[in-house]
């Protein structure tokens, strides 16, 4: 599969950082210089980056694991997804969680994007669901043990 990108920025493009990696490594393009992430502040943070996905398949921003856990970092819309017809710049909605500010760095890795295939579902309207043993039962209906 071939994935084109555009790339407007001076860093390079994302790719896999292992041979096994499920996602690539994005990175904030900021050419007017860091940008400070208050506590419980969310921005917009462009990548320089457009992307032309293959027909049936989509690519998902995703927080990296690091960031969250060490800093409070993470994807707002997560998993946010980029449609196969979508050419507009890759942007990535981040928000602090912490208690203190962050400093977003050009260049700095902000989020993964995983390419994944998707199908379109045929949907139709019905009477009536069937019935399974787990029913309507959701939201932790199993206990926690």
């Amino acid at each position: 599969m071939i994935v084109k990108f555009r790339n407007t920025s001076h860093h390079p493009l994302p790719k896999y950082e292992t041979a096994q990696s499920a996602g690539m490594d994005l990175r904030a393009y900021l050419p007017e210089g860091a940008l400070t992430l208050r506590p419980l502040q969310r921005a917009l943070v462009k990548t320089g980056l457009f992307i032309e996905l293959p027909d049936g398949y989509e690519a998902q921003v995703r927080p990296r694991s690091g960031l969250a856990l060490k800093k409070g970092i993470t994807v707002l819309n997560s998993p946010g997804t980029i449609d196969a017809d979508y050419r507009g710049e890759v942007c990535v909605i981040l928000v602090n969680l912490s208690d203190e500010d962050f400093v977003v760095a050009d260049g700095e890795r902000i989020a993964q994007m995983v390419v994944a295939r998707c199908e379109q579902a045929e949907v139709i309207e019905v009477e009536e669901l069937s019935s399974t043993e787990r029913g309507s039962g959701g939201f932790g209906h199993t206990g926690r043990q």
